[in-house]
């Protein structure tokens, strides 16, 4: 039913790049094709390219650098009189405005690569615009105006048997349903994910696969073990492939794991270890979490009550300003956990 995965934001002369071609060889060849276009004067091309070179560079946490990129792209698309290459602009720059907090323009962005994508007629790009919007509301947890059209892009991906986009349409309605508390569904999901992923060689779609499959059998099962198990496997492709945020992601995920099991002084560690990562490529969703998971592993081990309720309230205004409701949340049931809610208030 699947097809083996493909990457369809490498495009022109990337086009023989795989969906597993690792970030430093993707930036690598970007460059060097952006570079013999815009030498050639070829503005179709210095698009095309320059999309490699921004996404390459936003997945290796290197913000400027993929703002810059996805800019010159869409001015060459432009130039060229492109309006598909302006729509993958576009959508680049949605992307990374989801990734940087800035989640207006995250919405205005991809709003408007996916009108472009459909006046170009390049049903992938509306498709994979349509899906970025989708993902922005599910991390802001407007669950219920986005799950239908979560539902409606993994029907679209399933009738066209493209593989990686219908694993990210399974993992994020898996997600919906774990942070709702439907953990069997939310696995099942997870797992026919990992198995299509597997299956079309999308590795990138497999690790994240795998690590929300760690998160249910952690928070549902109990099993340590098999959750860091299957976190090592990840790790080893997100190492494999240079995926800086899907690594800090599986850090901050392998600390959950653990503060799950009451292994408190490890859980700190590593979420330590994703909030530098997180900082050091401006993700600030990721370093709030981790600052959350780091908070009530501290507290845990014996840190001052007061300072607890600082740093949560702290954080609780950081996500109202990014706009995060469930891990907003996620910091409230903290706060009442840990009995700080007057002094957050105060």
């Amino acid at each position: 039913m699947y097809g083996k995965a493909f990457a369809p934001e490498y495009q022109g002369a990337l086009t023989t790049l795989s969906v597993n071609s690792s970030l430093p060889d993707v930036l690598a060849v970007g460059t060097r094709e952006l570079r013999a276009a815009e030498r050639a004067g070829q503005h179709g091309e210095v698009a095309r390219s320059g999309l490699a070179v921004a996404e390459a560079h936003r997945r290796l946490g290197q913000v400027a650098d993929a703002d810059r990129a996805w800019k010159a792209s869409y001015r060459a698309a432009r130039a060229a009189g492109d309006t598909a290459a302006m729509a993958w602009a576009l959508w680049s720059g949605g992307t990374l405005a989801r990734q940087r907090g800035a989640f207006p323009l995250a919405r205005r962005l991809l709003g408007l690569a996916a009108e472009l994508g459909e006046l170009g007629k390049d049903v992938v790009v509306r498709g994979y615009s349509l899906a970025g919007l989708a993902e922005t509301g599910r991390i802001q947890g407007d669950y219920e105006a986005v799950r239908r059209l979560h539902e409606q892009l993994l029907a679209e991906a399933r009738r066209r048997g493209e593989a990686r986009h219908t694993v990210w349409a399974l993992e994020g309605i898996a997600q919906i349903h774990r942070n709702t508390g439907e953990y069997d569904t939310a696995y099942d999901l997870f797992e026919e994910a990992a198995g299509i992923a597997a299956r079309a060689d999308d590795r990138r779609g497999h690790a994240w696969a795998l690590r929300g499959l760690a998160d249910i059998v952690s928070v549902r099962d109990g099993d340590v073990e098999r959750a860091l198990g299957l976190l090592s496997e990840a790790e080893a492709t997100c190492r494999a492939m240079k995926l800086s945020s899907a690594l800090a992601y599986n850090h901050k995920m392998r600390g959950n794991v653990l503060y799950r099991a009451g292994r408190c002084a490890e859980a700190r560690d590593l979420y330590e270890q994703a909030r530098t990562e997180f900082r050091a490529m401006s993700e600030p969703r990721g370093e709030a979490l981790a600052r959350l998971g780091l908070a009530k592993s501290l507290a845990r081990l014996g840190r001052d009550r007061a300072e607890t309720a600082t740093e949560l309230a702290d954080l609780a205004c950081e996500l109202e300003r990014i706009g995060l409701r469930h891990a907003r949340e996620m910091v409230a049931r903290a706060q009442e956990e840990f009995g700080v809610e007057a002094e957050a208030v105060r």
